[in-house]
């Protein structure tokens, strides 16, 4: 049975009101329209694309004004923007709102990946304050009414935390929300989120909502988070991997609509090839489609008996009628698998050393090395 919570607030970015708080998390390659969809169909929230490079839109990179475009089913759309330059963050910032692409933009200060932070982005970028509150300061200008929130990790390593200094300066840069995955650079996604940090967050900003982030694997954990924290909402990551009807359950357990479903084989396969049938259409290619799918197979038919040779197959499949033969072979009737289908998925690893411009600790204030290379931090991110 999903545990509930007693009647909560619906989540309010500025303008807009989301019926239950609840947010998908950008992920790279997984957030598409596609994926975005399906979640949508399965229960209320505000879904959120995958990462979108500043420079890369305002150049008008072709993979990137596909990757900003949204089904006319999706509302409110929400955006994920990243940049290191105040004046290209807030060009591309126009350009969504002028060109009525967006209803939500959200900034992406926590990417850990070490060829985002060794140029200065990402989860690197609050270390230098001034800077970080330039970016929100020009994107909240040029977005207007259109409401900006922030996603940010703890720092970049324990003894180099920025969470509440940065959310401190959003919050007074206009940011509508700030959404904290509790874990730092270093530490990745490996370990366990430091929700404790959340509750110190929502004790210092009192005028935004705060969202938490982190080891959300259902919907007990994400009513476990609030009730723990005091957060005004879950953002939801790896959770929904190959469980695109997690966010029914956090619907519900939430108080607003979702979808019901028993997680026999059966719904799984036919969920699978939803999602596949979705990406065919997202990138207009059935081909391109079919092999955007290989990557979701192990989460969405982990614990459930299915054999490695059809897994490999549906792996190496080519089209639709090839992934219906397939899953035609399944035991449809074959029941939810409990706690071998639940908890961690997605990728984990161990913690790293972050990968940092040199210098980058000697100063919280930008100078003219560091300049240099955050010139060059969106430069092998073009497209998204």
């Amino acid at each position: 049975m999903t545990a509930t919570l007693t009647a909560p607030a619906p989540l309010r970015l500025g303008r807009i009101e989301v019926p239950v708080p609840v947010v998908l998390a950008p992920m790279a390659g997984i957030t598409n329209t596609a994926f975005r969809r399906l979640c949508r169909e399965y229960g209320e929230g505000l879904y959120v694309s995958e990462m979108i490079t500043s420079r890369a839109l305002v150049e008008r990179n072709a993979t990137t004004m596909r990757l900003i475009r949204h089904h006319e089913s999706e509302t409110p759309r929400s955006i994920q923007l990243y940049g290191v330059d105040p004046a290209t963050m807030a060009e591309a910032a126009r350009i969504l709102v002028a060109e009525d692409r967006a209803d939500h933009i959200d900034m992406n200060f926590g990417c850990p990946v070490p060829k985002v932070t060794r140029k200065g982005g990402g989860a690197a970028l609050p270390w230098k304050l001034d800077l970080f509150r330039d970016i929100v300061a020009s994107v909240v200008r040029a977005a207007g009414d259109v409401p900006v929130t922030v996603k940010m990790r703890k720092g970049i390593d324990d003894e180099h935390l920025t969470y509440l200094e940065a959310a401190r300066a959003a919050e007074d840069a206009g940011a509508a929300a700030i959404a904290l995955h509790a874990r730092t650079a270093a530490q990745f996604y490996a370990g366990s989120a430091d929700w404790g940090a959340i509750s110190t967050l929502k004790e210092t900003v009192t005028s935004i909502p705060v969202l938490g982030n982190g080891d959300i694997w259902s919907a007990e954990d994400a009513v476990r988070m609030m009730t723990e924290t005091g957060c005004d909402g879950v953002v939801v990551g790896r959770g929904c991997l190959g469980r695109p009807w997690l966010f029914g359950d956090l619907a519900r357990a939430f108080g607003g609509r979702g979808v019901t479903v028993d997680a026999t084989l059966g719904f799984v396969a036919r969920a699978f090839r939803r999602h596949a049938e979705l990406l065919v259409e997202f990138f207009e290619d059935e081909g391109r489609g079919c092999r955007d799918i290989r990557k979701h197979v192990a989460w969405y038919f982990k614990g459930y008996p299915v054999g490695g040779d059809i897994r490999a197959a549906l792996a190496t499949a080519s089209s639709l009628a090839e992934i219906d033969e397939l899953l035609a072979t399944l035991a449809h009737d074959a029941p939810y698998p409990g706690s071998a289908a639940e908890g961690q998925r997605g990728r984990a690893g161990t913690p790293k050393r972050p990968v940092l411009p040199e210098g980058w600790y000697a100063s919280r204030e930008i100078g003219a090395a560091a300049s240099r290379e955050l010139a060059e931090a969106e430069l092998d991110h073009s497209g998204g």
